[in-house]
């Protein structure tokens, strides 16, 4: 299911997953659903979001929409072809999609989504052989970082509830 990278060049995918953590904690201190995206290109952040469904009452304004979308305007071209995308939680069936409509090569995530994820656990779009584009997905890189904070998130949440 998951693929060696053709990035082979010893990346910083730990350090640009702390970039993403950073995105995921500024949506916690919005209140929203801590997931935070970064899009690297030539060793560079060239997109960045966090979660905003809550503040822009948008059901796609997810961190990697809003990182996709500021990628592709800083190469002034839709296709983000050379680009990882960084997320703190595996990409669900929509950003799945926009990876794949995107061409990004290679998905890089932290925590794992049993409920939605769409990079191999709950299905795998990105891999799928019927598309004309796949993308490289790594799994799990600062996994236990990325499910505190969104841990932290969901207890708040039920105190808050009660």
């Amino acid at each position: 299911m998951f693929s060696d990278s053709p990035f082979n060049d010893g990346s910083n995918h730990e350090s640009f997953m702390r970039a993403a953590l950073r995105e995921a904690e500024a949506a916690l201190e919005e209140g929203e659903v801590p997931v935070g995206a970064v899009i690297v290109h030539k060793g560079r952040v060239i997109g960045r979001g966090h979660n905003q469904r809550e503040t822009l009452q948008d059901p796609t304004a997810h961190a990697e929409m809003i990182a996709i979308t500021q990628a592709a305007a800083s190469l002034e071209n839709w296709r983000l072809e050379g680009c990882r995308l960084y997320v703190t939680l595996e990409p669900c069936s929509m950003c799945s999609g926009a990876v794949v409509l995107s061409r990004i090569p290679e998905v890089i995530y932290g925590a794992a989504d049993p409920r939605a994820g769409a990079c191999g656990s709950v299905l795998n779009l990105v891999q799928n052989e019927k598309f004309n584009h796949r993308a490289i997905v790594v799994p799990s890189i600062l996994a236990e970082e990325c499910s505190a904070i969104l841990g932290e998130f969901f207890r708040r949440r039920r105190k808050d509830d009660r």
